[in-house]
């Protein structure tokens, strides 16, 4: 593991694999209050692609994982972290790098496509025709300040949304700082993404029963010369189906 300080001050862990030189690194951006190893090295996605030989960086997201988790909603929002991938670029000293981002990671990942001339491909995870219409991951399917309400409230049985409670568990299993979660969920992104500014060959791939990614070929559609693949599970199994790891591997070789 490697750390940089970003622009603001913060210090991002990020987790490294293989050595390759010859191909770009592939940036793996996990999702909301997971972290680099629970979303790609977990499901064996990192053990795929450096099986391909590829060189490997998952980073851990201000808040998450061993990153710094400032309570501060002003040190947050999925365009500061867009941010920081172009700084872990800078950082690397690398001309390009191949991009793949889940969930919360989609929209950092698309954001930072859409005006970062060094994402050579571009894949994202657990997102659909949600980013067009709500301009971040699906707040239609679960409102930002119910996952707030959930994730601050002492009592769990207190949680006022059904969908807001996987939040607050999941956040509870892996010992999330929840303060910190909190202040990133009450800024996420909900301004139009330009999708359009995107130029690096994009795979928009979704759980067929992810109700956080409804209808990706939608998603796609949006995204110049971009294509969809529908995967089994839902928005948490997705990513350890095998078709998911075998698609990454397959797209970012190309």
């Amino acid at each position: 593991m490697f750390r940089f300080t970003t622009s603001d001050g913060l210090s991002i862990a990020c987790h490294e694999w293989g050595d390759d030189v010859a191909a770009p690194p592939v940036v793996l951006h996990h999702g909301f209050s997971a972290s680099g190893l629970i979303n790609w090295k977990a499901p064996g996605i990192v053990d795929a692609l450096v099986a391909a030989g590829r060189r490997v960086i998952a980073i851990d997201a201000r808040g998450h994982g061993a990153s710094d988790k400032p309570h501060d909603p002003a040190f947050y929002g999925e365009a500061r972290m867009a941010r920081d991938v172009s700084e872990l670029i800078d950082h690397l000293g690398v001309p390009a790098i191949d991009l793949a981002g889940y969930s919360m990671g989609a929209i950092v990942s698309l954001i930072c496509a859409s005006q970062e001339p060094r994402v050579r491909r571009l894949v994202t995870g657990g997102v659909g025709e949600g980013v067009v219409a709500t301009g971040g991951v699906d707040t239609r399917h679960v409102p930002s300040d119910a996952i707030v309400q959930a994730l601050l409230v002492e009592d769990v049985s207190m949680i006022e949304h059904p969908a807001a409670a996987p939040f607050r568990l999941f956040a509870d299993a892996i010992g999330a700082d929840r303060k910190a979660l909190a202040a990133q969920a009450s800024v996420v992104h909900a301004t139009p993404i330009p999708l359009d500014r995107i130029t690096a060959p994009t795979l928009v791939i979704a759980g067929d029963d992810d109700p956080l990614a409804v209808h990706p070929e939608r998603l796609a559609a949006a995204i110049p010369g971009a294509r969809s693949l529908v995967v089994s599970g839902d928005h948490r199994s997705a990513v350890a189906a095998p078709a998911f790891a075998q698609a990454i591997v397959a797209f970012l070789a190309g």
